[in-house]
């Protein structure tokens, strides 16, 4: 599972960056987004699909996560 870096863009969009992959793409949508829940499957703007671990609550923004390619 790769390494991911997640920031937010002026915008407030979220960011999905993968270092060793050199690829930066928008945050289209996320599973889960509220205040207790946190995670599962992601949209990428270029259509590619990400998975993170459900967290109890949102991750505090720039972090880095583990995801898997779905």
């Amino acid at each position: 599972m790769p390494s991911v870096m997640l920031r937010r863009r002026e915008d407030g969009k979220l960011l999905f960056y993968i270092a060793k992959k050199d690829l930066e793409e928008t945050i289209e949508s996320i599973e889960f987004d509220s205040a207790d829940k946190w995670g599962g499957e992601v949209v990428l703007g270029d259509g590619s699909r990400y998975y993170f671990e459900l967290l109890a609550e949102p991750p505090k923004i720039p972090t880095t996560l583990q995801a898997k390619r779905l």
